[in-house]
């Protein structure tokens, strides 16, 4: 293995029968997001990260930061897949961690090795994930000119804001952390990428938003925390998140012109519209993003880390694996099986084409693997009917002003304005694999899925939901007893306990790891890739 430091306790261990959770005929999908670990270890101790204050301790048993032997066989493996797909593009995620604690050349040579061993035509959108402390000039130069584009993960544009975001002795981040935000906004525009924030329902919703605003963001992604039905997340009574979220939604939508591209939110808007969806959090695309650590091991997503201790785990290495091994895993697999893997509830749910079950990660329970609804079951039908109520209502009002009727109105399920009277059958759909974007996060996968599929014909995601319909209210209804446990990779004992990807719309931001989420870019939707880990 010349070096590359993977034990053979991770190389080994059973994997789970997926018989019923294979891709269709169009799949497997190929992964266009390779999230690599450039770093190990993060200068910040924020008291909210799942990676490194989470179940899954595996990061102490790998080295600091990649090696050159682990760097360059990444480099020809992501080439051999884009070679082996034809790929025409794909989003390169330099990841930890902190990234930039292993200096700003080593991702540019990675990079630029990635891009000459690609083939011809196949475009590479490189993105660093950094929590901004490390960002000097110096740095964001070397970026800058080896076309790897920055993005931030910080939680609100003051210090209040991030007053989670600490270092290993308790001391605030933010000064240093603004003034690498404030560089690259300022100097290095053309490398920025965005802002990634993980959402508090405890700060003001629409101020910590335009605070953030102040950073000068070009795109900008909202992150529900890592929590799951073992592990809930905090303060999770009512619909907090939702209304968090729906809050800042009233401010984005009503300011009269785009001040930043908020990658939720115009996901959201695009699956009520029925195009495709590119992103974890929303949405029914395909998994397609891969992580390789600093030891050379494949992995599926960090975000599965905040599951249980080796969710994330694959077996696999660059040494001695392609990326292709990767897709046949059952955990990449399950992610690709579209609504077949999701809960029973799921399926029969009027918004599966636009929740898609919500984030991977969020649908854990202990002992039963992930085949639940969303921990953020209640929040998501809050911020997805209140999204599509305001969706209506505006294309109303344009379909009657261009028609001069001012009794039109935008009947649900009928398809919006200007669709050429197609029917929602006729619509575009966001089912998996329909789109050719970039899929989704993290991996992990349940168990095989018992019973059929619904025999009603399936909501389509061109007709945006009832505004009429009442919003969600209350806690997010407890999964019921599966028939059977479920479980993506092994289900762990009882006794343990539950991660940004897909691409989104040009200019979008993507989500975070170790440092909040990597950002990358490069998906259907050229622009920015969000993956599971949490990055740009």
């Amino acid at each position: 293995m010349g070096g590359a430091g993977v034990s053979e306790q991770a190389m080994t261990g059973p994997a789970p029968a997926v018989s019923g959770l294979r891709p269709g005929p169009e799949g497997p999908f190929p992964f266009r997001q390779f999230i690599v670990k450039m770093h190990g270890r993060c200068n910040l101790a924020c008291t909210y990260c799942y990676l490194y204050e989470g179940p899954d301790s595996s990061w102490r048993d790998r080295p600091a930061a990649a090696s050159p032997a682990v760097l360059d066989r990444t480099a020809t493996r992501i080439a051999e897949h884009a070679a082996r797909h034809a790929l025409r593009d794909l989003a390169l995620v330099l990841h930890g961690g902190e990234p930039l604690l292993a200096g700003a050349a080593p991702l540019a040579a990675l990079a630029g090795r990635v891009r000459e061993l690609v083939p011809p035509g196949c475009q590479v959108h490189a993105t660093v994930q950094t929590n901004a402390t490390l960002l000097t000039e110096e740095r964001l130069a070397v970026l800058a000119d080896a076309g790897v584009r920055v993005g931030i993960s910080l939680d609100g544009g003051t210090a209040v804001h991030n007053r989670r975001r600490v270092d290993h002795a308790g001391r605030p981040s933010w000064p240093a952390a603004a003034r690498g935000a404030r560089l690259a906004a300022e100097r290095y525009p053309e490398a920025y990428a965005g802002l990634l924030t993980v959402v508090d329902p405890t700060l003001d919703p629409v101020e910590t938003y335009e605070s953030l605003l102040g950073l000068r963001p070009p795109a900008l992604d909202l992150l529900l925390p890592h929590g799951n039905w073992s592990a809930p997340p905090p303060g999770r009574t009512g619909v907090r998140y939702g209304d968090w979220l729906c809050a800042v939604f009233d401010r984005w939508w009503s300011a009269g012109r785009r001040e930043v591209r908020v990658r939720l939110f115009e996901e959201c808007v695009a699956l009520l519209l029925g195009l495709p969806a590119a992103t974890e959090a929303l949405g029914l695309a395909p998994f397609d993003a891969v992580v390789v650590e600093t030891d050379g091991s494949i992995e599926q997503v960090d975000s599965l880390k905040s599951a249980y201790p080796g969710a994330a785990r694959t077996g696999l290495d660059v040494f001695r694996h392609t990326f292709d091994d990767a897709l046949r895993h059952p955990g990449v697999a399950a992610r690709q099986a579209g609504p077949a893997s999701l809960a029973e509830q799921c399926r029969a749910c009027p918004l599966l084409r636009v929740c898609g079950g919500g984030h991977y990660a969020h649908r854990y329970r202990a002992g039963h693997g992930f085949r639940n609804p969303s921990v953020y079951c209640a929040d998501l039908q809050r911020f997805i009917r209140h999204v599509s109520s305001r969706l209506a209502a505006a294309t109303s009002a344009a379909s009657a002003a261009a028609t001069g009727d001012s009794s039109a109105r935008w009947l649900p399920g009928a398809g919006p304005p200007g669709a050429a009277g197609l029917s929602a059958t006729d619509q575009p759909r966001t089912g998996h694999g329909g789109s050719g974007q970039a899929g989704t996060g993290p991996a992990g996968t349940g168990a095989e899925p018992t019973g059929a599929e619904p025999t009603e014909a399936e909501p389509t995601g061109a007709a945006p939901v009832p505004a009429e319909a009442a919003p969600a209210t209350g806690e997010s209804p407890e999964p019921p007893e599966p028939a059977e446990p479920t479980a993506p990779t092994p289900v762990p004992p009882a006794s343990a306990g539950g991660a940004p990807a897909g691409g989104a719309p040009a200019g979008h931001v993507p989500a975070g790891g170790a440092s909040a989420r990597p950002v990358a870019s490069g998906s259907a939707r050229a622009g920015t890739v969000s993956t599971g880990g949490g990055a740009w």
